[in-house]
């Protein structure tokens, strides 16, 4: 088939990797979210999907809005057979929807209809999911309901921050995307409809969903921190400023701090939850890279008693 793959981030590159490398269909275009500022200087830089695909020499679409109508002439011009997607980044208007005799396909980094939307990994990792997955699913205007293809799971580890674990989705799911446009080729393959049960939401997660409440059980912090990581970044208040949580782990053994307390021995540092303490490991105080906690602890002199969280 002729595609035109669409995606944005990072994890969309290695399923554009294995449509290119698979040989069986010609990746005819790409398209992105435009190049947006980064780093210190605030330059624009392009996106990680386009980058990947200049130097595969494809022809790379950037609309400020994919309703805009060059951008849909130009994707009539090419007419392909079917449009993968990934991480894409904006919504694709019914215009756009229709151009493609086979569609648009999904892949969404969950086990549809569990955790449809924007952040399904964080959600998983934030709700203490066993197993999650991926799934390759037809679009329509509905958010991530249409017809799923295929699937594959995926263990999630106890340590597991977002980030490992979306490293993973994407690279296993690159080949379930590739099997799956193999399968609408050869027409082996068939959209099957969500279930009506089971459907549960996975909207953005905010900066202000990853501070970390310290009245909560050290099991909901642990997620919370996982799951923020590494963005938004779980934080927390210390002394009026913000104060990023790069890695804790539970410390079962410790129970006698109240909620936010800090305990700050030779090579560790300890906050009070609602059940037992957690134990920070790296921290990056505004402004600064990340540190040893034990490091920043011994910078900020603790008081014997003080408090994260204010």
């Amino acid at each position: 088939m002729k595609l035109v793959f669409a995606g944005t981030p990072e994890v969309a590159v290695p399923a554009l990797d294995a449509l290119i490398a698979s040989g069986r269909h010609e990746v005819a275009a790409v398209v992105t979210r435009p190049d947006a500022p980064a780093g210190r200087g605030r330059r624009l830089v392009a996106s990680p999907v386009a980058e990947r695909a200049e130097e595969a020499g494809i022809e790379v679409l950037k609309p400020a809005r994919p309703r805009d109508e060059d951008f849909l002439a130009r994707l009539r011009e090419i007419a392909p057979d079917c449009c993968p997607v990934v991480a894409y980044g904006a919504l694709l208007p019914k215009a756009a929807l229709d151009i493609p005799a086979k569609g648009w396909v999904n892949l969404h980094f969950s086990l549809l209809p569990a955790w449809r939307g924007a952040a399904p990994v964080q959600h998983a990792v934030m709700s203490g999911d066993e197993v999650t997955g991926a799934s390759t699913f037809l679009i329509e205007e509905g958010l991530d309901s249409g017809p799923v293809y295929g699937v594959l799971t995926e263990e999630v580890r106890p340590t597991d921050t977002s980030g490992d674990l979306l490293t993973r989705l994407a690279f296993a799911g690159s080949g379930l995307l590739a099997a799956t446009m193999d399968g609408i080729e050869d027409g082996t393959l068939h959209a099957v409809p969500q279930p009506a049960d089971g459907v549960t939401l996975a909207p953005k997660i905010t900066v202000e969903d990853a501070q970390v409440q310290w009245s909560a059980p050290a099991l909901r912090v642990d997620r919370v921190i996982r799951a923020c990581t590494p963005a938004p970044g779980a934080w927390t208040l210390f002394r009026g400023e913000r104060l990023k949580l790069v890695q804790a782990t539970p410390a079962v053994d410790r129970s006698e701090l109240a909620p936010g307390e800090l305990s700050v021995g030779k090579n560790n540092v300890f906050v009070g939850t609602g059940s037992h303490a957690v134990e920070l490991l790296w921290v990056q105080p505004q402004g600064k890279k990340p540190m040893r906690a034990a490091d920043w602890a011994r910078g900020v002199r603790i008081a014997p008693g003080e408090l994260a969280g204010s």
